[in-house]
């Protein structure tokens, strides 16, 4: 695929290290030369505006499959995916940073404008992530959540913790709902795909799939001993913490938001009528104290300061908040992070990525989600109609991989060694991302 990425920012760059490999790449900037990071991909430059016809055309932009719009300006962006537009129908996908841009290119009222040179896909990280973290604060415990076919499968990543009752057993010797599997362990930062005789560890972090009600069965068993969210405090009253407030008071959970501007402390209290809003700075210990945050269910820190969102956050933990969920604007911190004790790191770059390579698709093959950074891959792959039934416990692949679900018609099958594989059958695979292509060659076949 010919991809014409505009922007050589980190977002730039993010996307642009994960499709190089795979796919042609070429960055459009207005800059005399690309950062130095870039040099280590393969990929080509064209020095020029986006936006400008003359330099698109040097970008070959009549022959490009996608066209990514990810540098600072919102507006420039936005004209950029117009006018490649102007020369090729080609899928658009165009990243925003402001609230009213996303909602104005996003209504549903917009279908009534529909032209040829609408944006495909609009990308805006903040709303991403709030999502993101919502999921997360929704199933107690869980670091990561996942949902594939409306709902209807799951994937849950919890930290194991040296009192849970599966620490130091083989999987082979755990007690699981069925219709509910171990695809991938997280150790060391490493990434692995278990068999039955791996030994779960403390600390380890444990991907768990199936379907949707075997997993919350699951998840009610890992929240035994943990009370429903009841409150949560969000230090950061930008549009991710705004946002995110809404959807916690739309479930019923009581809201402190700690913010210390004042004019948007006013937007929030006029736009927020459940929660409580303080003004005040969220490293203030007195105001932490004052305000009880180390009672609340869940701290969230979403400021846009990476330093700023760990101090807080250590300071929630300190005052005996068990639940830390804590954003970092630099990927590289969340290893960081992660060491220091706090217990779920996520990032707005992170979210966006997910959304973006879920659009990448072949015509039968979707990612539908990143793991531990994009160390692993779930994919969704279709067998095609020259495909003999087959038994799972035949099937074989030509890498390391695990068969999670099985989606026939309007049915979600969890599959065993006895199930019977049948043309047109899509697969929810759980691989590693080295072994990505190796497995998404053998349904080309």
């Amino acid at each position: 695929m010919n991809v014409l990425i505009y922007g050589a920012t980190e977002t730039g760059y993010i996307v642009a290290s994960q499709l190089y490999r795979k796919h042609n790449i070429t960055i459009v900037d207005d800059v005399d030369r690309l950062p130095d990071k870039f040099n280590n991909l393969d990929i080509s430059f064209v020095a020029g505006n986006g936006a400008d016809v003359q330099v698109l055309e040097r970008a070959n932009t009549a022959k490009a499959d996608l066209f990514i719009a990810c540098s600072l300006i919102d507006e420039a962006n936005i004209v950029a995916c117009w006018t490649a537009k102007k020369i090729i129908e080609v899928e658009t996908i165009c990243f925003v940073r402001r609230m009213e841009l996303y909602r104005n290119l996003n209504s549903l009222s917009q279908n009534r404008y529909q032209t040829k040179y609408d944006i495909d896909t609009i990308i805006w990280p903040e709303q991403l992530l709030t999502q993101d973290i919502f999921r997360i604060v929704s199933v107690p415990d869980a670091i990561d959540v996942e949902y594939f076919v409306r709902g209807k499968a799951k994937m849950f990543e919890y930290r194991i913790k040296e009192h849970s009752n599966i620490c130091n057993l083989r999987i082979m010797d755990c007690s699981f709902p069925q219709n509910v599997l171990i695809v991938g362990i997280t150790r060391d930062h490493n990434l692995f795909i278990p068999n039955g005789a791996t030994t779960i560890q403390a600390d380890d972090k444990v991907i768990f799939m199936g379907t949707g009600p075997a997993l919350d069965i699951l998840a009610a068993q890992f929240s035994q001993n943990v009370n429903k969210i009841k409150t949560a405090s969000v230090i950061g009253g930008g549009s991710v913490g705004f946002m995110l407030a809404q959807k916690l008071e739309q479930a019923g959970i009581r809201v402190k938001l700690i913010e210390h501007d004042n004019a948007r402390c006013v937007y929030l209290a006029d736009n927020l009528k459940k929660s409580l809003i303080l003004e005040g700075d969220g490293t203030d210990l007195e105001l932490l104290e004052g305000e009880s945050i180390g009672e609340s269910d869940v701290t969230v820190c979403v400021t846009n300061n990476d330093e700023k969102n760990l101090l807080c956050s250590l300071l929630a933990k300190q005052l005996g908040c068990e639940r830390i969920i804590t954003r970092v604007g630099n990927v590289r911190n969340s290893a960081l992070f992660e060491r220091v004790g706090i217990d779920v790191v996520v990032s707005p770059r992170e979210s966006a990525l997910k959304e973006l390579l879920n659009r990448l698709h072949a015509k039968d093959v979707n990612i539908l989600a990143l793991v531990e950074g994009g160390q692993g891959e779930v994919l969704r792959l279709t067998l095609p109609e020259s495909f003999t039934e087959t038994l799972v416990r035949e099937f074989k692949l030509p890498a390391r991989a695990i068969i999670g679900l099985v989606i026939r018609g309007r049915n979600v099958i969890f599959p065993h060694g006895e199930t019977a594989l049948m043309k047109g059958d899509q697969l929810i695979i759980f691989t590693m991302a080295k072994d990505a292509e190796a497995i998404k060659a053998a349904f080309a076949k």
